[in-house]
């Protein structure tokens, strides 16, 4: 039987293993110098139906989760080392006013659900943070990517008349190699 999508063991077979998940750090070695490792029902079985999911953020220094957005899930986060500027953008109704936090080890800040946000290690060392979610498939739309990575792209004309931009600049875009999970 499928339940949200995901194929529901039946309950004879289910094992520990189904709820139990280890996690590494991420690597980091990479263009934002920052790694989110899912941990949601694709990852972790056990975590079907019950509406959850986390991940892991790694960040070297400077290191960047850029702007996204989590369609299904409000999102909190807890800093387990570092020091991280945090934030999110209200909607186009409410303004779109920014709120944003330095958070250390042990703060606490919360994302909702739907809403543009980011985090940004603004420490001299590494940072980890975990971040719970209040979906089993909370999603992610990456902003770049979906804007500049779309397939089929997105027509020059249109990105370049909605960013006032000329239309070389979003060409240019279109080219970058985009990081992110979606």
């Amino acid at each position: 039987m499928f339940v949200n999508g995901k194929f529901c063991k039946d309950p004879k077979t289910v094992k520990a293993e189904d709820f139990f998940l280890h996690v590494e750090p991420g690597n980091t070695d990479n263009p934002l110098n920052a790694n989110v490792t899912a941990v949601a029902v694709d990852q972790l079985p056990g975590l079907n139906t019950l509406g959850i999911s986390l991940a892991r953020i790694d960040f070297a220094p400077k290191g960047l989760n850029p702007p996204h957005t989590h369609p299904r899930g409000t999102e909190i986060l807890i800093v387990l080392e570092g020091t991280l500027y945090v934030g999110f953008v209200t909607s186009n109704q409410d303004g779109n006013r920014l709120f944003t936090k330095v958070l250390n080890k042990g703060d606490v800040f919360v994302f909702p659900i739907g809403l543009v946000h980011f985090q940004l290690n603004v420490g001299y060392g590494n940072a980890v943070a975990i971040a719970s979610l209040s979906s089993q498939n909370p999603g992610t739309i990456t902003i770049a990517n979906a804007l500049f990575k779309a397939v089929p792209p997105i027509s020059v004309e249109v990105l370049a008349r909605a960013l006032q931009v000329d239309n070389k600049v979003i060409e240019d875009l279109q080219r970058k190699q985009w990081y992110g999970k979606d």
